[in-house]
């Protein structure tokens, strides 16, 4: 019975902990609690089953709902205020005559209500919330994939989106994200969206993600590409410290604003 409470507080504490820290690693518990990495390992597996937390390689971190597709209205008005610094740093990235991909998303259309600033810019892009931005500003050419209409986000997705997009290749990729873990990559609730953001990084020479700091040590259902292919990240003043420090370590620039 002893040996069932002692467990019970463990597993307690590795909660609290994670609930506080945002995340934990299974050698650190082991010394805190002098247990072996493997009862660590069946804690953290026991509390993930119950959905109280995500397992990581050589962690965890805390759980958070991360498979809700909400809607690009609802998205507009989380973390305004960020979206739209970073929308204006990411201006200072672009060149005159660049080519450049804007996602669909709540922060890549704070960086289209921003390029009337440019002259001569080329935007492809998949969400046409952005394209009708984009069409009163007499300096900017938009090309549209074709695709089928996701009506949450008003982007177009599918295989004939994906074929249209590989016609391209392009200078920038500005990518907007709903999940970002630096152990693990960037992610999106949309499977359909996820394809075709994988394509855009593939026809990309720089991938650029904009992203408020809430979707930091977050993973959402659908996977798209490991921090490996990422060049530079824009985003606010919340990310969390180690968020950072392991982005810079792997070579990725951290743009705060």
């Amino acid at each position: 019975m002893m040996e069932k409470t002692s467990t019970l507080e463990r597993r307690a504490r590795i909660l609290e902990q994670v609930d506080t820290d945002g995340q934990v690693e299974v050698q650190h518990l082991s010394g805190v609690f002098g247990v072996s990495e493997v009862t660590i390992r069946n804690d953290l597996a026991h509390l993930e089953h119950k959905n109280l937390l995500l397992r990581t390689r050589g962690g965890a971190i805390k759980q958070r709902r991360v498979g809700l597709d909400f809607a690009l209205e609802e998205k507009q008005k989380q973390h305004l205020e960020e979206k739209q610094r970073i929308g204006r740093a990411a201006i200072e990235l672009i060149k005159e005559y660049d080519t450049i991909v804007l996602d669909s998303g709540s922060t890549t259309m704070e960086i289209a209500k921003n390029l009337n600033r440019l002259n001569h810019i080329t935007v492809i892009t998949d969400a046409l919330n952005i394209a009708s931005i984009l069409a009163e500003h007499k300096n900017v050419k938009v090309i549209i994939p074709g695709g089928v209409l996701r009506e949450n986000s008003y982007s177009l997705v599918g295989s004939l989106a994906e074929q249209n997009f590989r016609n391209y290749y392009c200078d920038k990729l500005f990518l907007g994200v709903d999940g970002f873990d630096s152990k693990y990559g960037i992610s999106t609730p949309n499977v359909e969206e996820a394809q075709v953001n994988r394509v855009m990084v593939e026809i990309s020479r720089e991938i650029i993600v904009v992203t408020d700091s809430s979707k930091f040590l977050r993973r959402s259902f659908a996977f798209i590409t490991p921090i490996t292919k990422i060049d530079t990240v824009i985003t606010d003043k919340g990310i969390p410290p180690e968020e950072h420090n392991n982005l810079k370590n792997m070579g990725v620039k951290v743009i705060v604003v």
